[in-house]
């Protein structure tokens, strides 16, 4: 059996890019409707969540059983899917001031097996619009 990556799609311009990604370090990787029931096996190895057009904030914002997830498998959460992990975990999201757009530098604080092919610090794109008030501890 075939290990894999799944990667739950809200909607992201940007989910064939990161299945890209994935697939580009040699991992298998499917990508589904995060609306689609799927099965917790022994071949799927995290799951990836992806943007969306969507607040989380806005009223019929999607939503998945993230904790469920996240007590079985490594979760990663990108845009919207690490604004609705946050705010399903009892952090809180708003609007910002101001929209940004550009490079950022990502910094990896923690070591885990997850990051071991990761370096430290990564360039990264963001097109951020709402900020985390409030952070969360599990």
């Amino acid at each position: 059996m075939t290990e894999k990556i799944l990667i739950l799609d809200f909607g992201s311009q940007y989910t064939q890019l990161i299945a890209r990604a994935v697939r580009e370090a040699n991992i298998y990787c499917e990508i589904i409707p995060y609306h689609k029931p799927f099965e917790i096996d022994k071949t799927l190895k995290g799951i990836i969540l992806s943007g969306s057009p969507f607040s989380v904030n806005d009223e019929k914002a999607p939503e998945v059983p993230v904790l469920e997830y996240i007590n079985q498998l490594p979760v990663l959460g990108i845009c919207y899917g690490a604004q609705m992990t946050a705010k399903l975990l009892g952090g809180r999201v708003d609007k910002s001031n101001k929209r940004e757009y550009g490079r950022a530098t990502m910094e990896i604080k923690q070591d885990d097996i997850l990051f071991n092919q990761v370096s430290a610090k990564s360039q990264v794109w963001m097109i951020l619009s709402l900020h985390y008030l409030q952070a969360f501890l599990f």
